[in-house]
């Protein structure tokens, strides 16, 4: 079984620059979920969004292509891809000759597919992964938009805890239940393994006892010294909620900032929705 400190992080690499599928690191899910009380059957679905912003390639010519890719990770997938490694991988791209975009597609979804898969007890074809390439025309069509939702960070707090503290979470279970969007800037983290930090905003959306908004904007902050992995955070902010606040319905969303040419940005919700 892989863990973080075997992953490239951290540590000097050569870049290969020659298409490698074997430059992909995964990483089992199921640890850190066990750590936060999920079991086989998790009370979320879901996926891991990504964007890389530093695609590149040469067609059979050997002239350079670009292109934006999109990825959708589902939550059920037994690994997460250690960042670093398919940072190195999408290097390995760079001198490589591919017919076009859609054989680059092609070579995404089945490596990536297998790695998210690898070691699954269960017999059958690998998790699919959504992919998406976006050539330069395209560009412009990616709009830049705020989370939608009643912003938290307007509230006039003070703070001192910088460990995720869930004992900060509280929840009206004595008066009607609401239906909120709520969201912030403030979600701070570290890479797990480097210490790196990791900017984020996070959109919480719910129904169900009104969630004491003080205490929601002082938890999210008390992730600021906390050293996980993007999709390890999201999950750890939705069972704490889902937890503590007992919401009849829940969904966590966080978009992070882009590091080494990529984003990962985490969706987990207790109901089905676009």
């Amino acid at each position: 079984m892989n863990t973080p400190e075997q992953s490239e992080l951290g540590k000097p690499s050569a870049y290969a620059d020659q298409y490698d599928a074997a430059l992909l690191f995964p990483i089992p899910r199921a640890g850190k979920r066990q750590e936060i009380g999920v079991g086989a059957q998790p009370p979320f679905f879901g996926a891991d969004m990504w964007t890389a912003y530093e695609l590149s390639w040469l067609n059979l010519r050997g002239k350079p292509q670009v292109a934006l890719a999109q990825l959708v990770v589902p939550c059920e997938t037994p690994n997460i891809v250690e960042s670093k490694s398919f940072k190195l991988y999408l290097n390995s791209f760079n001198n490589s000759r591919f017919a076009d975009a859609a054989d680059v597609l092609a070579r995404l979804r089945v490596d990536l597919s297998e790695a998210l898969s690898r070691g699954a007890a269960t017999v059958g074809a690998p998790a699919s992964v959504g992919v998406k390439l976006l050539l330069p025309e395209m560009f412009d069509r990616e709009p830049l938009q705020e989370l939608d939702g009643l912003n938290l960070d307007r509230l006039d707090i003070e703070c001192s805890r910088y460990t995720p503290a869930p004992d900060l979470l509280n929840a009206a279970f004595d008066e009607a239940p609401v239906s909120e969007v709520l969201t912030s800037h403030l979600l701070k983290s570290n890479c797990l393994v480097t210490g790196q930090p990791d900017w984020g905003s996070v959109q919480i959306s719910y129904s169900g006892p009104q969630i004491e908004q003080e205490g929601l904007l002082q938890y999210l902050v008390s992730f600021r010294n906390h050293n996980e992995f993007h999709e390890q955070c999201v999950e750890r902010i939705f069972m704490d909620i889902w937890t503590r606040c007992k919401p009849a319905k829940l969904a966590v969303y966080a978009r992070y900032t882009r590091r080494g040419g990529l984003d990962i940005n985490p969706f987990r919700t207790s109901y089905p929705q676009a």
